[in-house]
């Protein structure tokens, strides 16, 4: 699989048709996406104001790879400063990784920096805005069974999000993050084929970005 930085080059490449082009900036989510893959999409449609013929506006796709790479940034560089932590740890004799107030120590959900499992429901800033605050929380113990977001700080005021499958999260009314899963009792095969049509419109896209006029 070709690498994050691969596939933001070609983003870059106006030698490419733009349709190449909006599909490796799909590609660069494969690697880096601080929503889950499809909310992170969206997020960037809407920012970057992508058209639903992207060779209108081939600019719409740098905006949004300059925006994940920023975003990407801030991630790498708490990833370096947390892998040379670790390093100092096991040289102190501590090997296994203790839990802490930051957002590793208490993930909720799957492994995304802010999961939001609705695609058209996540937080609205800038990523790079988004991902630092994130990386520069910290939830005391005391706090950790009231649901406190990260992101918008909304402390356990949540709704229920069910995927149609398998889970049932448990979402920041404020903007979407997913602060609590569990395993669904029942499948909704309804619900989840209205997920499924709702992801087509939005990979074609088709949802809320603005069309540009050649």
């Amino acid at each position: 699989m070709s690498s994050f930085n691969t596939h933001r080059r070609r983003v870059f490449d106006e030698s490419l048709p733009a349709r190449i082009r909006h599909t490796n900036l799909r590609s660069c989510l494969v690697h880096f996406a601080p929503y889950g893959f499809r909310a992170t999409y969206h997020h960037l449609c809407l920012s970057a104001r992508i058209p639903k013929y992207p060779e209108r506006d081939p600019s719409s796709l740098l905006r949004a790879a300059e925006e994940l790479q920023h975003a990407r940034q801030l991630w790498l560089a708490d990833e370096r400063a947390y892998a040379d932590r670790r390093r100092a740890d096991k040289a102190r004799g501590c090997r296994q990784a203790q839990p802490d107030d930051s957002w590793r120590g208490r993930q909720r959900g799957w492994g995304n920096i802010a999961y939001c499992p609705e695609p058209t429901i996540h937080p609205t800033e800038p990523l790079p805005v988004v991902v630092e605050r994130v990386l520069r929380s910290s939830v005391p113990p005391d706090e950790a069974l009231a649901l406190t977001c990260r992101v918008c700080g909304n402390r356990g005021d949540t709704i229920a999000w069910h995927d149609g499958a398998y889970r049932i999260h448990q979402l920041c009314r404020g903007c979407g993050v997913s602060l609590a899963v569990q395993r669904a009792d029942t499948r909704d095969p309804l619900l989840a084929a209205a997920h499924d049509r709702q992801w087509r419109e939005i990979w074609r896209l088709r949802s809320e970005s603005p069309e540009v006029t050649p």
